[in-house]
């Protein structure tokens, strides 16, 4: 159940209706803002609406019935901006990530940095833990790259964005990066998703690779159920029967979203892509159909790149794409300033 309140409302009626929750014996989950609300997790079925409606203050009393709540839209009606570093992921700020596939050295890794600081990306991939398929393919070069990200931080900037894959990594890292990615083998990695809940960094998370809406949605409440609010949802793509592609951008899946949930939505254009020439034509249409932002990838010499390296761009391809970008966002009350 989710308890939206008046514009108006005081704190103190917000106060009072959280306390009498609690005295209630439900836990109840605030979220402040323009308009505050208060989420009911667990059962709630015992609470009739009317009951909530009686206190001063309180607008409406809706019985959800998805089994997401704190990612529900009607949790947070005006949507989730989310800041880390002076960087913007959300309303009407567009974002774009973008750095290697992976971490390979610390040329090529300082290369990227400022190749992708220079043509305006925000943030900056730093994959130093590489999930694959096979166990034989090259699997990241783990804490020896930690020194490598922080000189291109320093350097550069930007706030950095590594994928983990369980709890360890997140240990290892936490001192060092600003944001998390769960990739899409990880989704449903639910011990992984609790503790990605208990930090302060905000968590990229991709969808899997045959996952549902409603199952991504999920995962995401994994991780704001354990007091981490900070996601962003990305499409990067599913299996399908087609493959012309590498996988199916599900162009269609961010308009939903943006219907069923507050949070920042982003698109990889680069994994259902699977070919660098298809990833502008992709990264267009991400933008267009209402993503707040990109994770691309780019090398400088992708041919040679230690992991992904058909989907990759140049340096030059990737700055001429955010030069093409940037009228697009416009057209669509973006800004990539």
């Amino acid at each position: 159940m989710i308890i939206v309140f008046e514009p108006a409302a005081t704190a103190e009626q917000v106060q009072h209706v959280y306390d009498r929750l609690q005295e209630w014996g439900f836990t109840p989950v605030l979220q402040e803002g323009a308009q505050a609300s208060i989420a009911i997790t667990g059962d709630s079925s015992s609470l009739k609406a009317e009951t909530l409606e009686a206190f001063d203050g309180v607008q409406k009393a809706v019985r959800l019935t998805q089994p997401y709540k704190l990612v529900a839209r009607e949790f947070k009606p005006e949507g989730t901006i989310i800041e880390r570093d002076g960087v913007k992921i959300g309303g009407k700020h567009f974002a774009v990530l973008a750095g290697p596939c992976s971490v390979e050295t610390e040329e090529q890794y300082l290369a990227t940095a400022r190749a992708v600081k220079k043509s305006g990306a925000k943030v900056l991939r730093a994959c130093i833990y590489k999930p694959r398929t096979s166990p034989y393919d090259f699997q990241g070069v783990a804490e020896k790259g930690l020194p490598w990200l922080k000189k291109a931080k320093d350097e550069t900037g930007l706030p950095l964005c590594t994928e983990v894959m369980d709890e360890r990594a997140i240990e290892k890292t936490l001192a060092h990066v600003d944001f998390y990615q769960v990739g899409a083998r990880n989704m449903q990695n639910y011990d992984l998703l609790r503790a990605l809940g208990k930090t302060d960094k905000p968590i990229v998370l991709k969808r899997g690779l045959s996952a549902t809406v409603k199952e991504l949605l999920l995962a995401a409440e994994y991780i704001m159920a354990y007091g981490n609010h900070d996601v962003i949802l990305c499409e990067r793509g599913i299996r399908t029967y087609e493959t012309a592609t590498r996988f199916t951008l599900d162009v269609g899946a961010v308009p939903v979203l943006r219907q069923l949930t507050h949070l920042p939505i982003i698109v990889d254009p680069s994994h259902p892509a699977g070919k660098r020439s298809l990833v502008p034509a992709l990264s267009k249409a991400g933008l267009a159909v209402g993503s707040d932002g990109l994770i691309i990838e780019t090398h400088p010499d992708p041919e040679r790149a230690w992991s992904d390296a058909a989907q990759q761009l140049t340096f030059d391809q990737f700055d001429q794409l955010m030069k093409e970008l940037r009228p697009i966002a416009g057209a669509v009350g973006r800004t990539m300033d």
